[in-house]
């Protein structure tokens, strides 16, 4: 996630925020290694604290952060990020809304008892949830079994929570998406000059409720020969993790087996960290926030 952000709601400027965007619900992984990904999440600080009713999905949390992992044989090899949830006023409103600008619906699967979350597709096969229940009860209190004797609220290492989410892209494409974002969802581009971590690279964009950035990267052109066959295709790439002491945060990840990206190049600073990749697609970047700040 490319120091540090004004994620207060005192420091964010009236803007337009139409679906009543306030922060992340919760990010979904799919995977057919689900205890695999499993091993990787524990080891960045997350527990697993609930098992949904009817289907082979884990929740997974650690302070405010709540992270699914969707056990699928169809799945590839490699985890992908499959899903973000979106916390809104009127989560059918904000469906609604969407879909009148021109988003595609996502079919609901919600069995007997179990609640329907409304989806639009997002980039790649991904997709953007729509939750207006986490205040007096959540989702997880309906569509969840809690896992017994485990702490069901664990504390964040470090005082972690969710930063952002980086979207890799296709070539050229950079207005598309910030299109996309500003009209569908009323997230805001930062200025180049204002950058996050140690990763510098894309654009940068706020959410209106000024909770977390989305940033997205184009492929450099150096790399193919021919852009227009992009062998990336364009998805959710990974999850920024805000931390108040990126130092303290690299130093209690790496006790627990965590290892971090270091090279000439790029190494853990007070501003932010990479970790290495873990089964080939899963990384996290660590990125410098003020404590105190959602």
């Amino acid at each position: 996630m490319s120091s540090n952000p004004s994620l207060g709601r005192e420091d964010v400027p009236e803007r337009s925020n139409r679906l009543g965007l306030d922060g992340l619900e919760f990010i979904e992984y799919t995977t057919s290694q689900p205890q695999a990904l499993g091993q990787v999440l524990e080891k960045l600080g997350f527990r697993p604290v609930a098992r949904h009713r009817s289907r082979e999905v884990l929740l997974y949390r650690q302070g405010s952060m709540n992270l699914v992992v969707n056990a699928s044989a169809d799945a590839g090899e490699t985890p992908v990020i499959s899903a973000v949830a979106l916390r809104v006023r009127d989560a059918l409103q904000a469906y609604q809304r969407c879909l009148d600008l021109g988003a595609w619906s996502v079919p609901s699967h919600a069995q007997a008892m179990e609640l329907h979350i409304p989806a639009i597709h997002g980039p790649g096969g991904s997709r953007f949830y729509f939750v207006d229940r986490w205040k007096e009860f959540s989702i997880y209190d309906i569509d969840f079994t809690p896992i017994p004797s485990v702490d069901p609220h664990p504390p964040a290492l470090a005082g972690m929570g969710y930063f952002g989410v980086v979207q890799y892209i296709g070539y050229q494409r950079s207005t598309d998406w910030i299109t996309y974002f500003e009209r569908m969802f009323d997230f805001r581009l930062l200025p180049d000059e204002e950058r996050f971590g140690i990763l510098p690279k894309g654009k940068l964009m706020r959410s209106p409720c000024g909770g977390f950035l989305w940033q997205l990267i184009e492929p450099d052109p150096g790399m193919y020969a021919d852009l227009d066959s992009d062998p990336r295709p364009e998805c959710l790439q990974r999850i920024g993790l805000g931390t108040p002491d990126v130092g303290q945060a690299v130093r209690l990840l790496k006790e627990q087996g965590v290892e971090f990206v270091e090279s000439s190049r790029m190494h853990p600073d007070d501003r932010g960290a990479l970790t290495r990749n873990a089964l080939g697609t899963v990384a996290f970047e660590l990125v410098h926030r003020d404590s105190g700040r959602s």
